[in-house]
C-alpha cells in the first residue's frame, strides 16, 4: 500500500510542477514559487500524514472526509490546468517545428499568459462547486413527486401516498440537527407509509445511535418500513473479531426499530384499506459483484398472489434487470437507491448525466421494461465525497392511481 501511495505522490508531483508553470505565468512575482510551493508542500504533508496514521476501525469518517474533501478540491481541479497546458504544449511544438523548418526563427514560442489564466479559472470554478457541494450542497433535500399508475391498484388505494428515502449513511454526518430541515420536509407530505431502501450506515451499526430521535420523528398512517444496503452489512468496517461483526446488523435492525422502522429481509407486510390489499416487500441487498447476493425474491413473495398490486424495496438497482422484472409474481413497482446518482453530475428535467450511468445505466428517477417500474432514488445522504454537485438529496413522494 504504502508503495502504491509513493506512486502516487509522484505522479502529483510531476503534476504540480507542470501546473506551477501556468501560476509563473500568471503570476510572475518573485514570490510566486514561495506562495504555490509553501501551501503546497503543507497540504501534501498533511494528507500523508493522515492516510499513513489512518485507523478504518476507529470510525475517523470526519477525518476521511477532510482528507478526500483535500483531494478534490486542492489537487484534482489541477488536472484540468494541465490539460489547457497540454493542448497549448502541443500547438507550441507544432509551432516551433513550423518555423523551425520553414523560417530563421528557431526561438521556442512562450506561454500565453491567457491559457493559463484560463486554465486556473476553471480549476477554481471546480473547486468552488465541490466546497459548496460541502457545504451547502450535501443539505439541498428535495422532495420529487412521481405520480404512477399500478396495475391493479385497488380502488381503496388511489392516491395513497408513499415516501421513499434510502442511503442516509448517517455516519457520514456529523450534526444530526443540520437534517431536522429534511425530516420537517418528509413529514410535510403527509405520507401514508414510508419506505426506506438501505444503507442507513456507512459500516457500523452505532453510527445511527445519534440520529434515532431524529429519524423517530417521521411520521405517516400505516408505518415505516425498511431494508439492507451493502453498507449496512459492516463488509467495508473493520471488527476485532467474527461475534462483534455478526452483532452488528441485529444491531443496527434494533436501533432502526427504536426509531419506529420495521425491517424486512426477504419477507412481505399487507397494507390492507375497506378489505383490500397492498403487499409491500422487501429483500436483502441483491447487487452484481462484489456486492453481496443475498436477496431471495422467491422468499418475499411466497403466499403473494401474482395478480396482487405489490410494491418491492430492494436497494441495488441492478436487481429489477437481472431477476425482479421477469418474476413469475409480476412485481409491479421496484423502488431502489445506492447510486447516489455519485453525488455529481447534470440533473435537468430533460438532460440527465452522471459518472455512475456507465456502472449503472438504471442510475436515477423512473424506468419501464417489461410493463413493469423500476425507480432509483438519488439518495439522502453522502459517502466518500461529503457533498454533492449537481445530484441533490432526494425525497421522493409516490402519488398513486
Amino acid at each position: 500500500m504504502q508503495k502504491n501511495i509513493l506512486f502516487l505522490l509522484g505522479i502529483f508531483l510531476v503534476l504540480e510542477v507542470y501546473v506551477y508553470q501556468a501560476f509563473k505565468t500568471v503570476y510572475s512575482s518573485q514570490n510566486a514559487k514561495f506562495i504555490y510551493w509553501i501551501p503546497t508542500v503543507l497540504m501534501y504533508g498533511f494528507l500523508l500524514y493522515s492516510v499513513f496514521t489512518f485507523n478504518r476501525a476507529s470510525h475517523e469518517y470526519l477525518r476521511f472526509q477532510i482528507v478526500f474533501s483535500t483531494i478534490l478540491i486542492f489537487v484534482l481541479p489541477k488536472i484540468l490546468v494541465a490539460l489547457f497546458l497540454l493542448v497549448e504544449d502541443i500547438f507550441r511544438l507544432f509551432n516551433f517545428g513550423y518555423h523551425y523548418v520553414a523560417t530563421e526563427n528557431h526561438d521556442y514560442p512562450s506561454r500565453r499568459k491567457f491559457v493559463s489564466l484560463v486554465g486556473l479559472g476553471s480549476a477554481a470554478v471546480i473547486a468552488g462547486l465541490v466546497l459548496d457541494g460541502i457545504v451547502f450542497g450535501k443539505y439541498r433535500h428535495r422532495a420529487r413527486v412521481v405520480r404512477l399508475k399500478l396495475k391493479n391498484l385497488p380502488a381503496a388505494f388511489k392516491g395513497y401516498k408513499i415516501v421513499q428515502i434510502s442511503d442516509v449513511h448517517s455516519g457520514s454526518f456529523q450534526n444530526p440537527k443540520h437534517l431536522q430541515h429534511a425530516i420537517d420536509l418528509i413529514n410535510k407530505q403527509d405520507a401514508d407509509l414510508i419506505l426506506f431502501t438501505g444503507d442507513m450506515v456507512n459500516n457500523y451499526a452505532d453510527e445511527f445511535v445519534p440520529f434515532i430521535d431524529l429519524f423517530s420523528q417521521i411520521k405517516s398512517r400505516d408505518g415505516k418500513f425498511a431494508v439492507l444496503g451493502n453498507h449496512d452489512y459492516g463488509d467495508y468496517g473493520d471488527f476485532k473479531t467474527k461475534e462483534e461483526k455478526a452483532l452488528n446488523i441485529p444491531q443496527l435492525i434494533e436501533y432502526e426499530k427504536q426509531a419506529g422502522f420495521e425491517m424486512l429481509r426477504n419477507e412481505h407486510r399487507v397494507i390492507e384499506k375497506n378489505g383490500e390489499k397492498l403487499y409491500i416487500l422487501g429483500v436483502e441487498n441483491w447487487g452484481i459483484a462484489p456486492f453481496p447476493q443475498f436477496g431471495d425474491l422467491d422468499k418475499a413473495t411466497q403466499n403473494v398472489p401474482a395478480d396482487a398490486a405489490k410494491i418491492l424495496m430492494s436497494h441495488d438497482p441492478s436487481h429489477f434487470d437481472a431477476i425482479v422484472k421477469n418474476h413469475p409474481k409480476n412485481v409491479q413497482l421496484t423502488i431502489s437507491g445506492h447510486t447516489h446518482g455519485m453525488q455529481f453530475g447534470i440533473d435537468l428535467k430533460n438532460f440527465k448525466w452522471s459518472p455512475v450511468k456507465y456502472k449503472y445505466p438504471k442510475w436515477a428517477d423512473l424506468y419501464e421494461s417489461e410493463g413493469k417500474y423500476l425507480y432509483v432514488n438519488r439518495g439522502f445522504g453522502v459517502i466518500g465525497y461529503p457533498g454533492r454537485v449537481g445530484v441533490l438529496p432526494e425525497i421522493t413522494v409516490f402519488e398513486l392511481s
